[in-house]
């Protein structure tokens, strides 16, 4: 049975781990390389590192960060924020990135997607996304870039289904509505965006407890759950939300 997969994600600003609520208020809560160390100690199948600045501030990735981060995890490592070039792409998995996570420079211009797809492979590609409820658009949800400051004009439906048809091989789906308010994924929106897409659909956004874990993974049909406070909190480890989500029949790796 295909497994489901358990993704701590990482929100650096200046060096250092970051933690807000729907995008604001963010306070630092820790050294991401020591952070990352642990959670890959605790049994994390992935690690998402996102850079929450870089874009905003027209600067690339922090490749000595990353490289730091790469040498502490052996597991899938994905990194985002400032990775506007092909040549942005190859420093960061040259740097010890298996994955690039592209958002607001894939919306401003989509050839990174498929040029990245075709120099590096789809499975390096990821599209990060992060949206807004929007009742003017047909899905009832659009997208926003650098961070959720920008709005794009963009149906979330829409953009999801061509950023797949470039080459995107996979999809972080972040609710902005949920995000940092430990109150649940979308699941609605997590559900349209998995039924209508071909490749894997993580879920991110809103995590509080296991059960909106499994509530997402299974109603929501997410081949992956991201979490942060969850973690950073203290409040669970990895370990203990694997053994609730096996416990309520979702197939996860130990």
């Amino acid at each position: 049975m295909f497994k489901k997969r358990i993704i701590v994600c990482l929100d650096v600003k200046d060096g250092r781990t970051t933690k807000g609520v729907k995008f604001l208020n963010n306070v630092d809560i820790g050294d991401p390389v020591e952070m990352a160390a642990e959670y890959y100690r605790q049994g994390v199948d992935e690690l998402v590192f996102y850079d929450i600045i870089a874009s905003a501030r027209g600067r690339g990735p922090i490749l000595d960060l990353i490289s730091k981060v790469a040498r502490q995890v052996f597991i899938p490592f994905c990194v985002g924020g400032g990775i506007t070039t092909i040549d942005d792409i190859r420093d960061t998995i040259l740097a010890g990135a298996e994955k690039v996570s592209l958002n607001s420079p894939a919306v401003k211009n989509p050839s990174l997607i498929s040029e990245g797809a075709k120099i590096f492979g789809s499975q390096c590609i990821v599209l990060g996304m992060d949206v807004k409820k929007d009742l003017s658009k047909p899905s009832g949800y659009g997208t926003t870039i650098h961070g959720g400051r920008v709005e794009t004009g963009l149906d979330a439906l829409e953009w999801a289904k061509k950023a797949v048809s470039l080459g995107a091989g996979e999809i972080v789906l972040n609710s902005m509505d949920a995000d940092g308010t430990k109150e649940g994924y979308d699941v609605e929106l997590t559900r349209m965006i998995s039924e209508a897409v071909s490749v894997p659909v993580i879920a991110s956004g809103g995590a509080g407890k296991p059960e909106h874990l499994t509530q997402v993974l299974t109603e929501g049909k997410a081949s992956a759950a991201l979490i942060a406070s969850m973690v950073h909190s203290g409040a669970y480890t990895v370990e203990s939300i694997k053994n609730e989500l096996s416990k309520s029949g979702v197939p996860v790796r130990f």
